[in-house]
């Protein structure tokens, strides 16, 4: 109880300082750029307001240059690089996928060039390049909720750069009326029919299209958690880069939405090459989206998202067994031969505005977690909840801050499977003393000057691995964005 009350303190004198800091460091910096003073216009609509009093605290952001307007061409690019470092931790043990309890740094960055050319005015083609590498803390081993959602899993992976997204996109329109879009890299239209049907096939990543949140789900701008970005529960299919192949399909009409996706599977879990053949290895996503808030004449959102993946992994109850039977030396899941299992899910994403600059945000995630986590991280249950501030509260428009705490847990069958010395492809302390992760993340997010942002920002995290004989860590964070 001692501990729990100390840890509580640290939390709380940590975020009391990181906001005090750099919010008195915001308002010494000018803004020297010319601030966008127009709210933006989220991909799905999701703006378009029962309210006259709500607005986007994710509004437009500034580049280093001017980019295309009003031509059928998009490029545009960005850098961004996270610094990370932890302090020594308590850890009577350690195994092959712990969080090392030694003091530790890194960086990682992310460079990435945006292209796309708009063939006519229903169909678009957008491809991006690239560019992942710097190191992870631990190398990316040792948590369920890692600190950076940056950072390359796969350290042996190629730097070179490669293509990132590159698909087809095309609008059918089923309604006479408009609504404004803000261009983007996934969207180079200028207004979209109100009522329609967006069709994509190529390469993409999930996250880009299912589970978004205004302000809880960009790494450039908002949080670095995996599991305060995305629902660590949904273990989307994706390569180890987060990108898979396959196709979208997205009705959109006034006040709701509902899109679909079919897409490939890895070979092995966290494998960065995806199997061909996709009568046997596929992943489902489903998503119903309504556009209004819970709280009258708020804006606000509730997204139900739902999921199923089949692919060659392994169950916990059987490698256990196995390893109970003297078969492996340890349990071990990929112990099996080529065999197609299937994992499902579904997660509840909400979002509410509660004043013209102010956000709240929330997630709630389960997974049959018998089946072995294999392409996102090891989450079975997980719950998050935080709010987002925007700058043009305090006359910086271009500034936000933010804090969040997300839970995590696993099932039974995982965490014996854990406890008896197994290995998952992110977590394996040797032995487990099992309690739920518990993360607090906090950031502020200053605009210096045109296209350039740095982030201070702190994650304290409880039971890191789901082991209550390890940590608590505190991971100080700083990043810097560049848009241009």
């Amino acid at each position: 109880m001692k501990r729990q009350t100390q840890d509580v303190i640290l939390i709380l004198r940590s975020v009391r300082l990181l906001f005090c800091l750099s919010i008195a460091f915001a308002l010494t910096i000018p803004s020297l750029g010319q601030e966008v003073d127009a709210p933006s216009v989220t991909h799905h609509d999701a703006a378009s307001a029962d309210s006259d009093n709500a607005a986007d605290p994710a509004e437009g952001t500034e580049s280093m240059v001017p980019r295309f307007k009003d031509t059928r061409f998009w490029l545009a690019g960005q850098a961004n690089f996270i610094f990370q470092t932890h302090p020594p931790f308590h850890a009577p043990y350690s195994g092959p996928n712990s969080l090392n309890p030694s003091y530790e740094k890194a960086t990682s960055r992310v460079l990435t060039l945006y292209t796309g050319v708009r063939l006519d005015n229903s169909t678009e083609l957008l491809f991006d390049l690239e560019e992942a590498g710097g190191a992870a803390l631990s190398t990316g081993l040792g948590l369920a909720g890692n600190t950076d959602l940056d950072i390359v899993r796969n350290p042996l992976l190629s730097k070179a750069p490669y293509l990132g997204r590159g698909m087809i996109h095309k609008v059918f329109a089923l309604s006479k009326d408009t609504v404004e879009n803000q261009r983007s890299f996934l969207s180079l239209f200028d207004e979209l029919p109100r009522r329609r049907l967006e069709i994509r096939f190529g390469k993409f990543s999930l996250p880009d299209f299912f589970d978004v949140n205004s302000v809880g789900s960009d790494t450039h701008f908002q949080f670095n958690n995996w599991t305060v970005d995305n629902n660590g529960a949904w273990d989307y299919a994706a390569d180890t880069r987060g990108y898979t192949v396959g196709f979208t399909a997205d009705f959109e009409d006034r006040n709701w939405g509902f899109r679909f996706a079919e897409a490939l599977m890895p070979k092995v879990a966290n494998g960065i090459d995806l199997v061909w053949k996709p009568w046997q290895a596929h992943a489902e996503n489903f998503e119903y989206e309504l556009r209004h808030g819970i709280i009258p004449r708020k804006s606000g959102a509730i997204r139900l998202l739902a999921y199923t993946n089949y692919a060659n992994m392994g169950i916990y109850r059987q490698a256990i067994a196995n390893f109970e039977a003297g078969h492996t030396p340890v349990p071990d899941i990929t112990n099996h031969p080529w065999h197609i299992t299937r994992k499902y899910g579904f997660g509840i994403n909400l979002e509410q505005n509660l004043a013209r600059y102010l956000t709240a945000f929330g997630r709630f995630g389960w997974n049959n977690d018998k089946t072995e986590s294999f392409a996102y991280t090891e989450v079975g249950q997980t719950f998050s909840s935080g709010l987002a501030a925007n700058g043009a509260w305090w006359h910086r428009r271009q500034d936000r801050a933010g804090i969040a705490f997300v839970t995590n847990g696993i099932s039974k069958d995982h965490q014996v499977y854990l406890a008896d010395g197994g290995l998952g492809f992110l977590l394996g302390d040797g032995h487990l003393n099992y309690g739920r992760e518990n993360i607090v993340e906090s950031f502020y997010t200053v605009h210096v000057w045109r296209g350039i942002y740095v982030a201070p920002g702190v994650q304290h995290i409880e039971n890191p691995g789901y082991n209550r004989d390890r940590g608590p860590v505190l991971v100080p964070t700083f990043r810097a964005h560049i848009e241009f």
